[in-house]
């Protein structure tokens, strides 16, 4: 991308929620992945930026995180700033206060909100209403911040996007639809495998097909894991029983059976395939020990690329 057009883009992103990737543009989303890929270059180089000196990032948890909390504290120390970790404990939304209300005055103290919540409407209220941007680090509909770094990851090993066969298997939820909308939006034709019973949302489906036919790119979605797995360039999965629905493991466990990444099953992808898990993992579950301690798993690098792709986002929307 050449200076002019990255300066035109970067001003588009300025004080921008990130909410879905269905509302960033493809060339919007390249920017922020070349940046990520610049900002990674320079960190191994020891040069950090002082882009976000003196500004600050509320970071709301209603869940638990490892990568989540640690990439984006760690990235705007690294960009600068300060980051502020807020439980429900600390927030008065915790005892009733209403989003509005929390929007309002935060905005007065920070330059941006993460927020890790179950409800996605709870993050598009809290955007409705503030002044600032508003990132958000997973709901039950979207993990945007995680699609990004995956992204990041299978250019790194692929070398690019174009022409390339995704899938992710398993549980058609929130890291599913991010990761489909993501291939979608960069060119990658994109299956998804899914038991019977755990398909993705059908408002979030229609509006990948329909993007899918805008782009020009390939989207299914089945019920058979090795007609997903065909020719796979890259193979994505993640936990069978996601926070929250830990009360269904035993049905959950019965119902995956035959959806494990195995050697089996990868049998049928690309023989140079990548495999991608947004972590934690349990192996054995969703993925071998073979496959994801193998050759083709590059899940510490795409957990890496957390830090390096959320610094781009804070960087491009902050002002």
């Amino acid at each position: 991308m050449n200076t002019e057009a990255a300066a035109s883009i970067a001003a588009t992103l300025k004080n921008k929620d990130l909410l879905t990737l269905f509302d960033f543009s493809s060339d919007e989303i390249k920017y922020l992945l070349e940046r990520a890929e610049t900002m990674k270059t320079e960190q191994k180089q020891g040069k950090l930026s002082t882009a976000l000196a003196g500004k600050s990032l509320g970071m709301i948890f209603e869940n638990a995180s490892t990568r989540t909390r640690v990439s984006f504290e760690v990235g705007m120390t690294q960009l600068g700033g300060h980051a502020l970790f807020l439980s429900p404990r600390d927030l008065q939304i915790g005892r009733g206060e209403s989003l509005r209300d929390t929007a309002k005055v935060l905005s007065r103290y920070v330059d941006a909100i993460m927020i890790r919540t179950n409800s996605h409407e709870k993050v598009e209220e809290l955007a409705e209403y503030a002044d600032i941007p508003i990132i958000n680090a997973l709901t039950d509909l979207y993990h945007p911040c995680q699609a990004l770094a995956d992204l990041l990851t299978v250019k790194e090993h692929k070398g690019t996007w174009d022409g390339l066969k995704a899938c992710f298997i398993g549980d058609g939820n929130n890291v599913a639809h991010s990761w489909i909308i993501a291939c979608t939006k960069l060119g990658m034709d994109a299956s998804l495998a899914v038991p019977k019973g755990y398909e993705p949302d059908a408002e979030v489906w229609r509006k990948i097909e329909e993007l899918a036919l805008e782009m020009g790119t390939k989207v299914t979605c089945t019920n058979d894991p090795a007609e997903a797995a065909f020719k796979a360039d890259v193979v994505y999965t993640d936990v069978w029983t996601s926070m929250g629905s830990e009360a269904e493991q035993d049905k959950r466990l019965n119902d995956f059976k035959g959806f494990q990444i195995n050697e089996e099953l990868m049998s049928h992808a690309a023989d140079d395939y990548i495999f991608l898990h947004c972590l934690p993992a349990h192996r054995g579950e969703e993925v071998s020990a073979e496959v994801i301690d193998g050759s083709h798993s590059v899940i510490y690098d795409e957990a890496e690329n957390r830090l390096h792709a959320q610094k781009a986002v804070l960087e491009a929307v902050i002002s």
